[in-house]
């Protein structure tokens, strides 16, 4: 699958994400863009997956008809993501076409 990750997402979790391709919002120049143009630009050009920390992504756009699969960590520290990584390796991996999912990652 093609992972896209959005501002804040933690590039560490890259390497366990093996098997899919990621791509960081920043290094497609869509760093400055407000969520509703990422999601588009995403889904344009084939991205499988928006990897955000976004927690209010839900409430802020209209997911309705999307054809990308929105994975959101409920905690983007890296020391504590780390430990958690597995759960996130399963939501990827869970994840099919206009998917919302939150992964729970305690604050420590």
């Amino acid at each position: 699958m093609r992972i896209l990750f959005d501002q804040g997402t933690p590039a560490p979790l890259i390497p366990f994400l093996e098997g899919h391709a990621v791509t960081k919002a920043k290094d497609a120049g869509w760093d400055r863009i407000s969520n509703g143009a990422l999601l588009t630009a995403a889904e344009g050009a084939g991205f499988d997956i928006l990897l955000t920390t976004d927690k209010q992504f839900r409430y802020q756009q209209n997911l309705t008809g999307r054809k990308i699969a929105i994975v959101v960590l409920a905690n983007s520290t890296r020391r504590v993501v780390r430990r958690y990584v597995d759960r996130v390796v399963v939501a990827i991996d869970a994840a099919v076409p206009g998917s919302y999912t939150e992964v729970e990652i305690p604050y420590e």
